[in-house]
């Protein structure tokens, strides 16, 4: 696995300046900064209800597209912290998003979570986008532990989080909606 290894894709910017946007990679996964041409990409996850069940309610895309201004383009620059897609290596396609963000209403906490489209479900893609996404936690950030969030019912990522060393923390609500709060530490 090259989790920590930059990969050779590039961006021009409006500079004429390359600028290599990659985060990190797998075997099958490019993990990379998003960018102003992501906003029907970004879409593609917001406003598909199967993707957003356990995530966030489902947005149109108007709603989408100021979302994506405000917590991916506008969000303030921390040195390891972002929202980032997702491509499948082979074919540069975006499949997904990737995060390192703090935990809504804990600031103080900082949270992994990522989405994949649904044809890339069942693949083993989020345990791997997981485990890459541990090796980055490791290598690049100063935190001393990281956590995952899910909903009590979505069965599915806490056994991802689980076959990658987390382990159960606690719970919280978010309104209504009770979550699992599973906890790695280096």
């Amino acid at each position: 696995m090259e989790a920590t290894e930059q990969s050779e894709s590039w961006e021009r910017s409006s500079g004429e300046v390359l600028i290599m946007n990659s985060i990190f990679k797998t075997e099958r996964l490019i993990v990379r900064k998003f960018t102003t041409s992501d906003y029907d990409n970004h879409f593609l996850l917001t406003g598909n209800a199967d993707v957003m069940r356990y995530i966030r309610p489902v947005k149109n895309k108007e709603e989408s597209d100021l979302y994506f201004n405000e917590t991916v383009l506008d969000a303030p620059a921390h040195a390891f912290q972002g929202r980032w897609a997702v491509e499948e290596k082979g074919t540069k396609r975006f499949i997904g998003s990737f995060g390192i963000i703090p935990i809504p209403d804990d600031d103080a906490k900082t949270q992994m979570g990522y989405s994949f489209l649904p044809a890339y479900w069942g693949k083993g893609l989020a345990s791997e986008l997981v485990e890459a996404g541990l090796i980055y936690f490791k290598e690049r950030t100063p935190l001393a532990e990281i956590y995952g969030v899910t909903e009590v019912e979505n069965v599915a990522s806490q056994k991802v989080l689980l076959k990658n060393g987390f382990v159960p923390y606690g719970k919280k609500m978010d309104g209504d909606i009770e979550l699992l709060v599973f906890v790695f530490k280096r």
